[in-house]
């Protein structure tokens, strides 16, 4: 028990420090991130995503980039009765390329987005901090152009979200879902 606990610890105290050391990707651009993404895999040791991921599936998220230069994120995902799940976010830009924040106001949580790897036409690895009630989480994004998505880019997500702290349990590639019509 003892030995269990010291390295929960020990992996709790590894993400925490590796909040500061994640930096976007030089030279981001977000006016090339405009347009559909799928969402083609999830990690994070958060509870919520624990007890639901079983249930993930699929997800398109559009991006916009603002005339103010701040991110529009307009996610949907179509749920097993027929229905829509969406949200839209705006994130606003930072000192920093590649980086956003905003408020939830559905989960009452800050969210602190970087964009850490980019090929504009591909895939995008997001790192994302969440803070509710001065607890913050990982939360780690895969997104792609196209639904599929290879062995490769799998083995560097999850290499990404092992290193970051997130147990491999947590690392979920989500099942292909249909879409949501436009809204």
């Amino acid at each position: 028990m003892r030995k269990a606990l010291l390295k929960m610890m020990g992996v709790l105290l590894c993400a925490l420090a590796a909040y500061a050391d994640i930096q976007p990707v030089k030279d981001f651009n977000l006016e090339k991130m405009t347009g559909k993404w799928y969402l083609v895999g999830l990690a994070t040791n958060a509870e919520w995503f624990v007890n639901e991921k079983a249930t993930n599936k699929m997800g398109t998220v559009m991006m916009e980039q603002t005339a103010e230069g701040n991110l529009n994120m307009s996610h949907a995902n179509l749920k097993d009765n027929g229905t829509c799940w969406r949200m839209n976010n705006l994130a606003n830009k930072t000192d920093t390329p590649g980086r956003f924040t905003f408020y939830n106001q559905v989960w009452n949580d800050d969210n602190d987005i970087r964009f850490v790897d980019v090929v504009y036409d591909d895939y995008a690895l997001v790192y994302i901090i969440k803070t509710t009630n001065g607890v913050s989480e990982v939360l780690n994004k895969l997104y792609r152009r196209s639904s599929e998505v290879s062995a490769a880019l799998k083995e560097m997500f999850t290499e990404f979200s092992l290193k970051n702290g997130v147990l491999a349990d947590n690392i979920v590639f989500p099942p292909p879902n249909a879409e949501c019509p436009e809204a």
